[in-house]
């Protein structure tokens, strides 16, 4: 298993499935979004499973200062690659397999 975990240090999401996976003992690598955010080819790696409606978190003060709902899609994923706090956190992948948000019950399916 290789998992990666795509989050913010103050979601607590992000933070109750690093704890999932730990008291697994199942290692994984934490990438913190806001400061690196995710490589083209992990996006659309991620996109393809997922949909781009589940990546972007509408509620986040970003999507409205960005005017977000007013652009077009091409826009949209563009601004949504230069500002990382735009995305849903925990992004959690499994090779070509991802979760956005707290879902255990699918990575259980994983191991």
């Amino acid at each position: 298993m290789n998992i990666q975990i795509f989050g913010s240090s103050k979601c607590f999401d992000t933070k109750k499935a690093q704890r999932w996976f730990k008291e697994r003992r199942v290692k994984f690598q934490y990438v913190d979004l806001p400061s690196k955010g995710l490589s083209p080819r992990e996006y659309q790696s991620v996109k393809q499973k997922l949909g781009f409606e589940a990546l972007v978190n509408t509620k986040c003060r970003a999507y409205e200062d960005l005017y977000m709902a007013y652009l077009t899609p091409a826009a949209q994923e563009e601004k949504l690659l230069e500002n990382p706090v735009l995305f849903q956190t925990p992004i959690v992948r499994n090779g070509k397999e991802a979760t956005v948000g707290y879902h255990p019950e699918i990575w259980e399916t994983w191991e």
